[in-house]
C-alpha cells in the first residue's frame, strides 16, 4: 500500500536525524511501516534508470521488505512503538528470534526509503553546494570522491550498497552488505547507491560499472545537502 509524501518524509527523517545521542526529531513507528510513494513518476529517471526497473524495485522489492518487517514485529508490541531506525541502531536489543529479520527487512525498508529521495530527475546537474565543498576538502577533489565511491560500489561482492556517510563528524565512503545500513554502525548516510542486481540488471545486465556511472546523472544533491546541513 502506498502512502503520501508526508509519510515518506517521516520514514526518512528517522534515519536522517540520527545523532550521537541516538535521538530523533520525528518518530516512525515500526508498527506503521508502509510503502512510501515514489517522489516522481517511474519513468522520471530515464534514460539512466528505466521505468520497469523502478516499478519492480519499488512495488515488489521494497514492498516485500515492508511486509516482512511488519510480520517480524507482529508479536512484539513493545518494539512496534519504536522507530525503525532505532531498532536498527540498537539491534543487540532486538530479540534474537527476530533480529535477523529486522536487520534485513528493516534495513531494506530504511535504505530504500532514503534511496528514492537520493535521486531526482536532472539531479546530477544541481549545484553541489556545501556538501560538494566538504567532499572536495575531504577527498582532494570531487573527482577523487567519485572514483572512491565508484570503487566501493563496484567492489561490493554480491549484493549491497555503497555510501557517503558522516562518521564521527567526518565524511567517509563505505559499503554495506545485503540490506545492512550505516545507521547500525552509528553513521549518518548522506548518499547511497543500491548495487543489488535487481537495481540495474534489466538495463545494464552484468555491467554494474555502467550503472554506477549513469547513476551520477540522477543524484539529488539538493536532498544530500539537506541531510548534510542537519548532521
Amino acid at each position: 500500500m502506498s502512502v503520501d509524501r508526508r509519510e515518506f518524509l517521516k520514514v526518512t527523517a528517522a534515519a536522517g536525524t540520527l545523532a550521537a545521542t541516538g535521538s530523533f526529531s520525528r518518530q516512525v513507528l515500526a508498527a506503521e511501516a508502509t510503502l512510501p510513494s515514489l517522489p516522481y513518476p517511474v519513468d522520471a529517471l530515464e534514460p539512466y534508470i528505466d521505468a520497469r526497473t523502478m516499478e519492480i524495485h519499488h512495488d515488489k522489492h521494497h514492498q516485500g521488505y515492508v511486509n516482512n518487517l511488519n510480520k517480524a514485529l507482529a508479536d512484539f508490541p513493545e518494539l512496534q512503538k519504536k522507530p525503525v531506525a532505532t531498532l536498527l541502531a540498537k539491534l543487540n536489543e532486538v530479540p534474537e528470534s527476530i533480529r535477523t529479520a529486522v536487520r534485513n527487512n528493516g534495513g531494506g525498508h530504511l535504505n530504500h526509503s532514503l534511496f528514492w529521495q537520493m535521486m531526482a530527475p536532472g539531479g546530477g546537474k544541481q549545484n553541489k553546494g556545501k556538501v560538494g565543498e566538504a567532499i572536495s576538502s575531504t577527498f582532494g577533489s570531487f573527482e577523487n570522491f567519485q572514483k572512491e565511491f565508484a570503487a566501493k560500489a563496484g567492489g561490493q561482492f554480491g549484493s549491497g550498497w555503497a555510501w557517503l556517510v558522516i562518521n564521527d563528524g567526518k565524511l567517509e565512503v563505505t559499503s554495506t552488505a545485503n540490506q545492512d545500513t550505516p545507521v547500525s554502525q552509528g553513521m549518518k548516510p548522506l548518499l547511497g547507491i543500491d548495487v543489488w542486481e535487481h537495481a540495474y540488471y534489466l538495463k545494464y545486465q552484468n555491467m554494474r560499472a555502467s550503472y554506477v556511472e549513469a547513476w551520477w546523472n540522477v543524484v539529488n544533491w539538493k536532498f544530500v545537502n539537506e541531510r548534510f546541513a542537519t548532521a
